[in-house]
């Protein structure tokens, strides 16, 4: 299974898992067009997106999405929120299991300053257990057993600190960011917390272009499981197994 990054920023965040006979999307912030390029025109291996939120830079082109035919799927206040009504929307239930394609989906509740917002478990025999969570201050759960993270981090405290002390950031800016996005700090509390024995890849998502540092975000989270660590950004590729070769 390849993962495709499209892109991951506030600027819009989508990304593919595909393994040329089936495709997922995750997150509808990018023009449907970059997407049909990145699967070589060919939609009909999409099995569906997955959308976290309402927020634009992950929800977009949802409506796009769904001319193109493709299912959207989310919470019900995700949904609400984006004032959508279509046969192709396809609502989610917490911590229940949805199958979709040769995919196994599991969706759990997230912490962020939206209505509704998800995480996502995904499983497929070409990929093996990844997980998805971005745009979160805090994670309640642990996930033993994933083989993939792909985990917002968005910030680190120091660097916010050190940019409203030059008032290159307002101290609002920073107490929003704070209450609704993951940290580095965060980020490594939450792997410390969790199983990693089976971790072969963690792809550090949207990570902020003033309050992030990409390079040293990269080394501490490497250093710190001794996992092949990487950063999103559009272009990315990866290689995701079900095992470590």
């Amino acid at each position: 299974m390849i993962l495709k990054v499209l892109g991951s920023s506030s600027k819009g965040n989508c990304y593919l898992l595909t393994n040329g006979k089936e495709s997922l999307i995750i997150e509808a912030g990018i023009n449907i067009k970059e997407v049909k390029k990145a699967l070589y025109f060919n939609l009909r291996s999409v099995q569906g997106c997955l959308i976290t939120h309402e927020h634009g830079d992950h929800s977009k082109y949802a409506q796009k999405f769904l001319d193109s035919g493709i299912n959207l799927y989310s919470s019900k206040g995700t949904f609400e929120a984006l004032g959508l009504s279509h046969h192709r929307l396809k609502t989610f239930i917490k911590n229940k299991r949805y199958k979709i394609g040769g995919f196994d989906i599991v969706p759990f509740g997230v912490n962020h300053d939206c209505n509704d917002p998800l995480g996502y478990l995904i499983r497929h025999k070409d990929l093996g257990i990844l997980l998805f969570a971005t745009d979160t201050y805090y994670l309640n759960n642990q996930f033993p057993g994933v083989n993939h993270i792909l985990i917002e981090c968005n910030y680190s405290l120091p660097i916010l600190e050190s940019n409203v002390e030059n008032e290159l950031l307002h101290f609002k800016q920073k107490e929003r960011v704070i209450k609704s996005h993951f940290g580095l700090e965060n980020v490594k509390e939450f792997l410390k917390v969790n199983d990693l024995s089976r971790t072969y890849n963690i792809v550090l998502l949207h990570l902020s272009d003033r309050n992030s540092n990409e390079e040293e975000f990269i080394k501490d989270i490497s250093s710190l499981v001794n996992i092949q660590t990487y950063a999103a950004k559009e272009g990315l590729k990866i290689e995701l197994l079900d095992g470590p070769f």
